[in-house]
């Protein structure tokens, strides 16, 4: 049988030496990618192999060959163009149909021309799903595990069997689910992973569970979580404090329902936690930059409040706490937030007091120490602020603009805006499902020249920005690399109906990082004009003073 390149099949780290190291098995790509909303493209998958194997991790499952043209046409692809540093790839699939032999059996014949150096069948032992969902025997179903396992590993590829159902086929039947576990360890499985497929178990119920299975069958076990009660990554520990060697988890928690247990979470509390070295020295460091990027291959945001690897992981924006980080950063901080690749990060809002500005400027390169008057004019500047709608924990650029102000005594100004209006009107003969027409016209000064630009665009926001960026980008024509990424809208007193206040965030990027700015209007243009008025600001002042 042809195998993967030997940078993938033996690494310093010895991933294949599977009877002795911990197992930290990722399954983003396969079971990950039954969340909904989720759709991998092969390159996806190849970009998403190369970011998970930087972790550091020993496998990755790649998908399910033979049931999945797509994961079929990964496997190919990735014998010739993947190249791993510290993980193996494994194949997914299921034991041997009822009444066929393994070697004959269309599903293992895909397993094996996978080429993939493992092999992770799945294999039902709960009785019920066995009688119901296989329409088979139960002692049928424990051929179908014997054969099929013995087949792929007389055939050169490693085994490992995800037992399906298993604790809550354990707690219907126990003695039919750990014949499972034995069938397959006898027949030469390297590991039996218990899932918790439909993710109702608790930490307590999980570890009795394990050690029980250990306890009887001496079979090597591994655990796979799902998050249904939101135990997933407690349940994890749970098992691997009962025995387990092997730890199955996606990232970021992506999975079907309420996802998997989050890998990085689960390596992160049992290496900085519970002491047990999962993975390879110093790549936890690696952790935030991967989950992020992982995320920006999916298309799903990155959930803020992610543990270990969240923007708002290691964020403070209560006062009190501020004035304790500014003695002892660990007095707030479970960790030091480096160890997983994050930051610490000094939210201001109307919450913040003197050590928390003083704290968020020494972070935008200000000592503000020694000058008490100046901290608490930027304090009451922002709550009196946020009274009015702003907010500046969400918006650092919008903040960075108003502490210039206050400490060089005048606001950051590349143009000063002599007019603006936008004009948005829909043609008496337009077919209903035409879109309206949006146009903008500005009048300003820049580098002395007066500019008089009209722009239009998809809605009034977009037009205006058109129009800004025409207008400045005469004068500063760096403007051209700007561009507006995120734009959020929130109605601050719905009270008022359409006369409340509006609060608009507005990203851009530059190309090589990103800022955010804050505005707030009795409507959504007046808000957005004045997001979009900081967010050029921002940016101009970034490149003159580079």
């Amino acid at each position: 049988m042809s195998s993967f390149p030997s940078s993938q099949t033996s690494t310093a780290t010895g991933p294949l030496d599977l009877q002795g190291a911990f197992h930290v098995y990722d399954t983003t790509m396969r079971d990950g990618a039954q969340q909904e909303g989720l759709n991998f493209s092969v390159a996806d998958k190849l970009t998403i192999a190369r970011l998970i194997d930087g972790l550091g991790v020993g496998f990755i499952e790649g998908g399910w060959p033979g049931a999945n043209p797509k994961d079929t046409e990964f496997f190919r692809r990735a014998a010739d163009e993947l190249s791993l540093d510290h993980a193996v790839l494994a194949a997914f699939g299921s034991t041997r149909k009822a009444g066929v032999a393994a070697a004959d059996d269309p599903q293992v014949a895909a397993l094996r021309e996978s080429r993939a150096p493992v092999v992770t069948l799945v294999a039902k032992s709960h009785d019920r799903h066995v009688e119901l969902a296989l329409r088979t025997t139960l002692e049928e179903n424990l051929a179908m595990v014997r054969d099929t396992v013995a087949h792929l590993r007389a055939e050169g590829q490693r085994v490992f069997v995800d037992a399906e159902h298993f604790f809550d086929g354990h707690r219907r039947n126990r003695d039919y689910a750990l014949e499972v576990v034995r069938a397959a360890a006898e027949a030469g499985a390297d590991v039996v992973a218990l899932c918790d497929t439909n993710g109702g178990m608790l930490p307590d119920w999980v570890g009795e569970i394990v050690a029980d299975v250990i306890a009887t069958t001496g079979a090597r076990v591994g655990i796979h979580a799902h998050n249904d009660t939101g135990c997933a990554v407690a349940n994890s520990l749970a098992a691997v404090q009962a025995g387990a060697t092997h730890v199955q988890g996606c990232m970021n928690g992506y999975g079907e329902r309420t996802g998997n247990a989050d890998l990085i979470t689960t390596v992160a509390n049992l290496q900085l936690k519970l002491d047990r070295a999962v993975l390879p020295d110093g790549l936890l460091r690696e952790a935030t930059r991967i989950a992020h990027a992982v995320a920006d291959v999916t298309n799903f945001p990155p959930a803020s409040r992610q543990p270990y690897t969240g923007v708002s992981a290691f964020a403070h924006k209560a006062g009190l706490h501020a004035s304790a980080i500014k003695v002892d950063p660990n007095l707030y901080q479970h960790m030091d937030p480096v160890g997983v690749g994050n930051d610490m990060r000094l939210l201001v809002s109307d919450m913040a007091g003197r050590a928390s500005i003083e704290l968020k400027g020494k972070e935008l390169g200000y000592d503000l120490s020694g000058d008490r008057d100046l901290v608490t004019r930027v304090t009451a500047r922002v709550k009196e602020l946020e009274q009015r709608g702003y907010t500046f924990e969400a918006a650092d650029a919008s903040f960075e603009l108003l502490l210039v102000e206050e400490v060089e005594g005048h606001r950051p100004t590349y143009f000063e805006v002599e007019s603006w209006r936008v004009i948005t009107e829909t043609l008496s003969y337009a077919r209903a499902e035409d879109e309206a027409v949006s146009e903008a016209t500005v009048k300003l000064k820049a580098a002395g020249v007066r500019y008089v630009v009209t722009g239009e665009g998809n809605g009034p926001v977009n037009a205006l920005d058109s129009a800004l960026r025409q207008a400045i980008g005469q004068a500063f024509p760096e403007v051209a690399k700007f561009e507006l990424i995120d734009y959020k809208v929130r109605i601050l007193d719905q009270g008022h109906g359409t006369d409340a206040i509006t609060r608009v965030l507005i990203e851009t990027t530059d190309g090589t990082s990103s800022w955010v700015t804050v505005g707030v209007g009795h409507n959504v243009i007046e808000a957005s004009w004045g997001a979009l008025v900081d967010g050029l600001t921002y940016g101009l002042r970034r490149h003159h003073s580079d």
